[in-house]
């Protein structure tokens, strides 16, 4: 795993509508997963630059976030899952997992929880 046990694993969400990043935060947060909301690729820059490494990445599905080259480049070394519109079409690199909208909340936590049991060889 990309994690100790005795540490919170690390979520990194990023997505541009603030209400899908905070309740999911949240909901994740009370699950005992430390889940950072960004709103761009480049925050998910600064935060690996500051040493945070995701164990699980969230992605909304939206042009300028998903299309970005660096995300592409995250989604490449950490299990991704996902958030697209079945409306909108956004170039994307293979992630491991996809849900559509409208979504629950619930449905996206159960995902990261079962990509952080699985597990990710570095």
């Amino acid at each position: 795993m990309l994690y100790f046990r005795a540490r919170m694993p690390v979520v990194f969400l990023i997505a541009r509508d603030w209400t899908l990043r905070t309740s999911v935060r949240a909901e994740l947060r009370e699950a005992g997963i430390e889940a950072l909301g960004m709103e761009s690729a480049e925050d998910a820059g600064k935060a690996l630059a500051s040493g945070q490494f995701p164990s699980v990445v969230v992605i909304e599905a939206t042009a300028g976030v998903a299309d970005d080259p660096r995300i592409a480049g995250l989604v490449e070394r950490v299990p991704a899952i996902l958030i697209a519109s079945r409306a909108e079409r956004v170039p994307m690199p293979p992630v491991a997992a996809v849900v559509y909208r409208p979504v629950r909340i619930g449905d996206i936590v159960i995902k990261v929880k079962d990509l952080l049991r699985k597990g990710h060889a570095a």
